[in-house]
């Protein structure tokens, strides 16, 4: 099967990682994949020693130019289906269809990654309509995408996929000594974007009651974003300078996962958490909240801590209980090493992505929607 993907994205982030494992898997299992993405982006950079990649993306949700362009990529490569994977990359594969005759137009898939409503404008409805399928990261995406109108059965759960065994085999950083931390502190880390629903401002809320029992923790969080100067401020508030970290982006970030005591997840939302999946894969615990997909990765009480979203003092608990008891952060980090191969392996994720595939492909096609309204 011939497959052309778009992703728009500039920066790289677990969406951007999971189309690059997608693309490279089905590459390996012997079909096409053409990859669009962003010219100036991470995605682009990473992708650019492979063949078949096209450096394309529009300036804004409604880019008719970057559409038209699109349009002419998709007649002359003739792919089976088109895989969009981010909001306006569905935008300029829709607009695009809408030019080609329904005899040469290939189907579209659409990616949802994220636990958030689609738009409701009419722009944002039609083109969602000229999906023949959507792909969600999570059981509780597709609640939400059938709720926004997309079919139900034209709407199939994907879980996102790590490479455990790559992760298995990178050594363990020193935490500690890379990071200039006293030896021997424990460890307490969380990687993702600093934007609001990934809910770090919980986490740095929660430290004090954690340092308080627990003196010489460090809190570490790894990631860059638009929140970094609020979270700068509320740490120096609570006086926690010595014991919470924006550390910002590290492209090690995966052995030093490994070299953890303890991760955290304190999102608000959050589609599956891809992170998460790392450090299952790392043999770690993991404390998470109840926020979209992140129950359907960490069994509670199995492989990880999950609380309520927006609560500090229970991730303090929850951080406390599993720094206080190595040997169930050893069997929670094992348990879920176990989970993370059965369910959340890349080789999974892209066999179940490739069976959407044909059966969409398969399918008749309805009639195509007509030109796309004004944007609202």
């Amino acid at each position: 099967m011939f497959t052309l993907h778009i992703d728009t994205a500039r920066t790289w982030r677990g969406g951007q990682n999971q189309v690059l494992l997608t693309v490279v898997g089905l590459r390996a299992r012997g079909h096409r994949a053409v990859l669009v993405a962003h010219p100036g982006g991470e995605l682009a950079r990473r992708a650019s020693e492979g063949h078949d990649l096209v450096r394309l993306a529009p300036a804004h949700e409604v880019d008719f130019a970057a559409a038209f362009r699109f349009a002419r990529v998709v007649r002359d490569l003739s792919p089976d289906l088109i895989h969009a994977h981010d909001p306006h990359a569905v935008s300029m594969a829709s607009m695009a269809l809408s030019t080609i005759s329904d005899r040469r137009r290939p189907a579209l898939v659409i990616a949802r990654r994220v636990d958030f409503h689609l738009k409701r404008n009419a722009f944002s409805r039609w083109k969602y309509k000229q999906a023949d399928a959507a792909i969600c990261s999570s059981n509780a995406i597709r609640r939400m995408v059938i709720e926004d109108g997309i079919p139900e059965a034209s709407a199939f759960t994907v879980h996102e996929g790590v490479q455990v065994d790559r992760i298995q085999a990178l050594p363990a950083a020193d935490v500690c000594k890379e990071l200039w931390l006293p030896p021997g502190s424990p460890t307490v880390g969380n990687i993702g974007a600093l934007v609001a629903h990934k809910g770090q401002r919980y986490l740095v809320d929660a430290a004090p009651a954690v340092v308080r029992a627990l003196p010489d923790t460090h809190v570490l969080i790894f990631g860059e974003g638009e929140l970094r100067p609020a979270l700068t401020r509320q740490i120096k508030h609570l006086g926690l300078e010595h014991r919470v970290s924006l550390v910002g982006f590290r492209a090690d970030i995966l052995s030093l996962l490994k070299g953890l005591d303890l991760f955290v997840m304190s999102s608000l939302t959050e589609g599956l958490g891809t992170s998460i999946l790392d450090a299952m894969a790392a043999s770690k615990a993991v404390v998470g909240t109840t926020a979209g997909g992140i129950p359907e990765a960490v069994e509670d009480g199995v492989t990880g801590l999950l609380v309520p979203p927006h609560r500090a003092d229970a991730l303090a608990d929850a951080i406390l209980r599993l720094l206080n008891d190595a040997p169930l952060r050893r069997r929670m980090g094992e348990a879920g090493l176990d989970r993370v191969r059965a369910l959340f392996s890349v080789d999974g994720m892209v066999d179940e992505t490739l069976a959407v595939y044909e059966r969409v492909a398969g399918r008749p096609r309805a009639a195509g929607n007509g030109s796309p309204p004004p944007a609202s």
